[in-house]
């Protein structure tokens, strides 16, 4: 069994890494985070632009989207720039990332706009999709409140909270939020979206080395909803989105 003691940070199995969301990182975004989980840091910057895609012009309804990217020096070796065209990996948790936000935007408050959240991985230890999706979201608060207070819209677009964690299975043992050397090693690796009321968005588990059966499976978001619940009162606290919706 793994001792609770070998984990980063000397925490217990179902606690997180120490996590910090920071506001207004950026200048010229109209929401900008940085999240970090851990040695896990993502810059989350989210920009506003008229218009909305092709398809989505006069709808009356506006779009969220999301780009993702691991800066080369973000991982213990340089990892190439991803071209366009050749984004794999990126463009899953890039959509991951887009659609997780879009169930708590009213798009037709938002208007024919479109807001894209860019996530850029500068350092990676694990995590760094559930981090992007935490993080994002404070970005998107700053950003479509800006639209509010500048009387761009009537109201406040966003219905609610979204945030992410990861956990996992190693060496038998269930753990909430992974760092690298966990992930890496881990029997199952799985990911879990939810709302701020305790409903799920997504979830992402595969058994790496292992199957495994729904008991674990139970035991395995039972932990990340321990842990979301806890992501989205650190949300609630550095915007206080519960006092003005």
């Amino acid at each position: 069994m793994l001792q609770e003691e070998a984990r980063s940070y000397g925490r217990a199995n179902n606690q997180t890494r120490p996590i910090t969301l920071t506001r207004g990182v950026l200048k010229h975004a109209a929401g900008s985070c940085m999240a970090e989980f851990g040695d896990t840091r993502v810059l989350c910057a989210a920009t506003i632009e008229e218009g909305v895609p092709r398809w989505r012009k006069g709808s009356r309804a506006g779009w969220v989207t999301a780009e993702y990217a691991m800066l080369p020096a973000s991982t213990n070796r340089r990892s190439p720039r991803e071209q366009r065209g050749r984004k794999g990996r990126s463009m899953e948790i890039e959509r991951l990332i887009g659609r997780s936000l879009r169930t708590v935007v009213d798009m037709h408050a938002l208007g024919e706009l479109t807001v894209t959240l860019d996530c850029d991985v500068i350092q990676a230890d694990g995590g760094t999709r559930t981090a992007s999706i935490t993080g994002a979201w404070v970005a998107l608060h700053d950003a479509l409140r800006s639209l509010v207070v500048a009387d761009k819209i009537a109201r406040m677009p966003l219905t609610g909270q979204v945030a992410a964690i990861s956990m996992g299975i190693v060496r038998n043992t269930a753990l909430l939020d992974l760092d690298y050397g966990e992930d890496s090693n881990a029997q199952v690796d799985m990911n879990l979206v939810g709302t701020a009321d305790g409903r799920i968005i997504e979830v992402q588990g595969t058994g790496e080395q292992t199957p495994f059966d729904r008991n674990q499976l139970n035991e395995l978001l039972d932990l990340g909803q321990k842990g979301i619940g806890e992501l989205i009162e650190l949300q609630r606290k550095v915007t206080n989105f519960a006092d003005h919706r």
